[in-house]
């Protein structure tokens, strides 16, 4: 779609072009019958080099090239009006950058997900508070033996503790088992001191944009879709979300931040060598977890029965929710997750509606 768009504004940009080739006698265009002079003739030119600019800003600045486009527009509808017999169907292209800009102010504007999301990462990023004091051995001795094994194969002995985190993935989601999938790009930062968590997609349905935002900060969690960054599709707050948010957060550290498994507000039960039991209290709720790890030490899967699956009527609750590990890379100094799933254990049967792929993982950074 991006391309298509930046299609059309190379070719009416090109066009404008025309309008400068009459003023200046550079052309005899048997298309334009009414004189255009050469001071308008600069206004189409700037006109077209500003749809060429905005073309190129689709790629070079995706949140702010509706400002370009608006100018251009602008511009352009100045150089049409006196020429409106000849050069009125431009006027219809103009409505439909027009449209398109507008989408472009709904998905990356001042009022979009995308900005809260970007105001919300850079005020925690701020104001994080933390230690960075390096993980030792001493502090793994309290841990079940395969959480122990899983930090030192994770690398994190001898690192700082992480108080921040930013990361970048990609992947895909359904709604259902039978469901269509719809690509997804993820940008999120989580805090561990204060405790918070957004989380922005990018999602794409029926070939149109489809952003949404998880947050969890101050102890609440919201999450928002909209359709088009404007028709809100999916919606949900409240304290179910706010528990479900709490496993996720866990979820979150166990596979990307392994040193926080550290923190105080975990209780640890033993289960067996290959596996061990989190208690995780996090403002009101308290969720349990159960971490799996496979022969080499990595943890292979993290199951919770306490996480709800948003439905259309609300909440429902009950449901088995699993992240199987696929695979696993060097991400710097650590071994993390590099591909997992995100499972519903319904009554009919286990199905994966989500799938990630981690792309990059920053630690103890102030940038989002």
């Amino acid at each position: 779609m991006r391309v298509l768009l930046a299609a059309v504004l190379v070719l009416h940009g090109l066009i404008h072009l025309m309008g400068t080739a009459k003023a200046f006698g550079l052309a005899d265009l048997e298309a334009l019958k009414l004189p255009i002079p050469p001071a308008m003739g600069a206004v189409w030119t700037v006109a077209a080099l500003l749809f060429l600019a905005t073309a190129a800003a689709l790629f070079l600045w995706p949140r702010g090239w509706w400002w370009l486009a608006a100018a251009a527009i602008a511009v352009s509808m100045v150089a049409i009006m006196p020429s409106w017999a000849d050069a009125r169907a431009g006027a219809v292209a103009n409505a439909v950058i027009a449209v398109a800009a507008t989408v472009g102010v709904l998905l990356g504007g001042p009022a979009s997900l995308r900005e809260a999301y970007d105001r919300d990462a850079r005020q925690a990023l701020a104001t994080a508070r933390g230690s960075d004091a390096v993980v030792t051995e001493a502090d793994l001795a309290p841990l079940p033996a395969p959480v122990q094994r899983y930090l030192r194969v994770a690398g994190v002995v001898g690192q700082p503790r992480v108080r921040t985190m930013r990361l970048r993935m990609h992947g895909r989601i359904r709604s259902g088992p039978t469901a269509g999938w719809m690509p997804l790009d993820v940008r999120q930062v989580t805090t561990f001191d204060p405790p918070a968590r957004y989380f922005y997609f990018d999602a794409t349905m029926a070939r149109l944009p489809v952003p949404g935002y998880h947050r969890f900060a101050g102890g609440e969690a919201m999450m928002l879709v909209k359709m088009l960054g404007a028709v809100p599709v999916a919606e949900d707050s409240g304290p179910s979300v706010t528990k479900s948010e709490t496993v996720t957060f866990l979820n979150d550290l166990a596979l990307m931040a392994p040193s926080a498994l550290l923190l105080p507000n975990i209780r640890w039960e033993p289960v067996d060598d290959r596996q061990a039991r989190a208690v995780f209290t996090l403002g009101a709720h308290t969720i349990t977890a159960t971490l799996v790890f496979n022969a080499e030490g990595h943890l292979s899967d993290f199951w919770s029965d306490d996480r709800g699956k948003a439905e259309p009527g609300g909440t429902a609750h009950g449901l088995r929710w699993s992240t199987p590990v696929r695979t696993f890379r060097r991400f710097g100094a650590v071994t993390l997750m590099a591909d997992a799933e995100a499972l519903w254990h319904e009554p009919a049967g286990p199905y994966a509606y989500l799938e990630l792929t981690l792309d990059d993982v920053v630690y103890n950074t102030t940038v989002p």
